[in-house]
C-alpha cells in the first residue's frame, strides 16, 4: 500500500495498485459501498460485494470493472446467516480488508431482527461484530490486514449512549441510529486495542453526510424536502463520501484505533483526515462493557 498520510490534497488517484489483494465490503451493492469497492476494484483489488439480496448484488457486480468481482448474500440481521458466510469464506479466503459499511437508519417504529434485536442497533453493530468475528480467520492470512467500520457524525450526539442497547425504555429512529454509530466507534477502538501486535489493524471512519439509501428511507413530505435542501446546501456524493473508507482501507500510515473523516466545513465533505472520536469513545471500561454484552447478546466470541 502506498504511503499517503491523510491530507486534505489526498483523492482516490493516490492509491497505487492493490491487485493481488481482496476486500469485501457489507453493503457493496449501492451507495458508499459500491462506490469504495468501485475505486478499489478500478485499482486492481478483488472485491466482494455483500449484501441481502443476490439479485441486487448482481446488478451491482455487473457495474464494476474487472473480472475479479464475487458476491456473498449475507443478512446482517440474523446471526444464522452471518455464521453460514463466514465459514465458508473463513475455511478458503484471505482478506486483506474488511469494510463494514452497511447499515440502516432512521427506522420510524421499533422493529427487531430475526434474532429479536433492536433492528438499527443489531444490524449496524451487531451484525457486524459477529461478521467481524467470523472473518478473522481469513484476515490472519494476510500478510498486513484491515477492518474498517464506517460509523457516522451521529456517534458524537449525546443521544447516542450506550444504554438500553435495544431501546426498550425509549425508542426513537434517529436516537437508535445514533446508539449505533457510537457503538462502531467504541467496538473499533476495543478490537484495535485486543489486536495490538496481530497483523490486523483496525480503523473507524465517518463518511460526512451524503445522500444515499440511508437518506432515502426518510419518506415524509417534510423529510424529503429537508434532503433536497441539505443535498444543495451540504451534502456530498457518495463518491465522495467513500473517501474516508478508501483512504482507510488502503493508507499505510493509519493509527489502529484510529478515526478519520472528511476535512470539509464541519467535516461534512472532502478528503480524509484525524476526527475527533466521541467524548469517552476510547475508554477501556466502555470498550469493555460494550464488548461484554454484545458477546452475551450474540453467543459470539472472537478467537484472539
Amino acid at each position: 500500500m502506498p504511503a499517503t498520510r491523510p491530507t486534505a490534497r489526498w483523492s482516490p488517484t493516490d492509491i497505487g495498485d492493490l491487485t493481488g489483494r481482496t476486500a469485501l465490503i457489507t453493503g457493496g451493492n449501492s451507495g458508499i459501498g459500491l462506490e469504495t469497492a468501485r475505486v478499489l476494484a478500478d485499482h486492481g483489488a478483488r472485491v466482494i460485494l455483500a449484501g441481502r439480496d443476490q439479485a441486487k448484488l448482481d446488478r451491482a457486480a455487473g457495474t464494476l470493472s474487472g473480472d475479479r468481482v464475487d458476491t456473498l448474500a449475507v443478512d446482517l440481521g440474523s446471526l444464522a446467516s452471518i455464521a453460514a458466510a463466514t465459514d465458508r469464506l473463513a475455511a478458503t479466503e484471505t482478506l486483506d480488508v474488511l469494510i463494514n459499511n452497511a447499515g440502516v437508519m432512521n427506522v420510524p417504529e421499533r422493529r427487531t431482527t430475526a434474532d429479536g434485536f433492536e433492528l438499527t442497533f443489531g444490524t449496524n453493530h451487531l451484525g457486524h461484530f459477529a461478521l467481524t468475528a467470523g472473518l478473522l480467520p481469513a484476515l490472519r492470512r494476510a500478510e498486513a490486514a484491515r477492518v474498517v467500520t464506517v460509523s457516522a457524525m451521529a456517534a458524537r450526539w449525546s443521544v447516542g449512549r450506550l444504554d438500553d442497547l435495544m431501546s426498550e425504555q425509549r425508542y426513537g429512529g434517529m436516537r437508535a441510529y445514533a446508539k449505533s454509530k457510537r457503538a462502531n466507534v467504541v467496538f473499533t477502538t476495543e478490537l484495535a486495542r485486543r489486536l495490538s501486535g496481530t497483523n490486523i489493524d483496525a480503523v473507524v471512519v465517518h463518511p460526512g453526510s451524503a445522500v444515499t439509501n440511508l437518506q432515502r428511507q426518510r419518506q415524509g413530505v417534510l423529510d424529503r424536502a429537508a434532503v433536497a435542501l441539505a443535498r444543495v446546501l451540504l451534502m456530498g456524493s457518495p463518491e465522495g463520501a467513500a473517501w474516508p473508507s478508501l483512504w482507510a482501507s488502503t493508507c499505510a500510515d493509519i493509527v489502529s484505533g484510529g478515526f478519520y473523516g472528511p476535512a470539509g466545513r464541519d467535516q461534512t465533505a472532502g478528503a480524509p483526515i484525524p476526527a475527533k472520536l466521541p467524548r469517552g469513545a476510547d475508554d477501556p471500561a466502555e470498550g469493555l462493557r460494550l464488548w461484554q454484552e454484545s458477546e452475551r447478546l450474540t453467543g459470539v466470541r472472537f478467537a484472539i
